[in-house]
């Protein structure tokens, strides 16, 4: 079984809310003090792929579409023990280069689709059900559209069929508990998070030797999707801002408890009268 998985390296969505900045001009969120991370859903999804090749063995590819600083989640990968990993550079050329350099599920769907032409024959792409940062949970939909699959969402688990080992049972989760599916590969599946697919944690000779192990990049010219990358927009951010929510305070004056009790609840009253 060969199979795929799409990675996305994102800000860590567990900085504090008070940290939390918009660049007003790129319409994308501030790094400033956060962390870069891989999103916990491609984590969950990566965890599927290896519990699936310790079953019934095959060949795992770490693909990730980002700008430089994704090499390390696919570090991480490499760690975990997958056998190959590709990162496709977000090379927007200069004059269709955008104020922000986010890349909407669209694009990201066609920059997938056309580098797991490039890498092989894959019975199996697998990517996180959405991402943590704008959480819109499109690219799969849309990268199973573009190779032409059929695509099976919110997946919690996998297994081959004993009949037919090209035939994956897909356990995933529905508004109304879970069912089970059967379906043939080639296939895109995206993962949800379960007590099935917590992420391992690397072993620390593992993480050294993944500096050491070979690691391929590619560009959108390579993909020939140079020229179309701003044709392959289908959304664009117009307005990005952070609530803003005032509040006020005053504090209740008296000698006693019963006199601050009193003056609140005549406090309470008169704005109740004002409403």
């Amino acid at each position: 079984m060969n199979i795929l998985v799409c990675l996305k390296q994102i800000l860590d969505p567990e900085i504090p809310p008070r940290d939390f900045r918009v660049d007003a001009e790129k319409l994308e969120a501030q790094r400033g003090a956060a962390g870069l991370v891989m999103n916990i859903f491609c984590a969950n999804a990566l965890e599927t792929a290896l519990q699936f090749r310790e079953r019934v063995g095959g060949k795992i590819t770490a693909l990730s579409f980002g700008d430089e600083t994704a090499e390390e989640v696919l570090r991480k990968a490499l760690a975990l023990r997958v056998d190959n990993a590709v990162l496709v550079t977000q090379d927007f050329p200069s004059d269709t280069e955008k104020k922000s350099r986010r890349a909407e599920p669209m694009l990201v769907s066609r920059v997938l689709a056309a580098a797991a032409r490039r890498l092989g024959d894959f019975d199996l792409i697998l990517v996180g059900r959405e991402a943590g940062d704008w959480g819109e949970g499109q690219t799969g939909g849309l990268l199973a559209e573009e190779l032409g699959w059929p695509c099976v969402s919110f997946a919690e688990q996998l297994e081959q069929s004993v009949s037919d080992p090209k035939i994956l049972q897909v356990r995933r989760q529905t508004e109304n508990g879970v069912e089970v599916l059967e379906a043939a590969s080639p296939l895109v599946v995206t993962v949800t998070n379960h007590e099935h697919n917590v992420p391992r944690i690397p072993k620390t000779r593992d993480v050294m030797m993944a500096y050491r192990q070979p690691l391929t990049r590619c560009s959108l010219a390579e993909l020939a999707l140079e020229a179309s990358a701003s044709a392959s927009v289908a959304a664009e951010v117009v307005a990005l801002t952070v609530p803003q929510k005032e509040s006020h305070c005053e504090f209740v004056a008296g000698e006693t408890l019963e006199e601050r009790v009193t003056v609140f609840a005549e406090r309470i009253i008169a704005v109740m009268r004002s409403a």
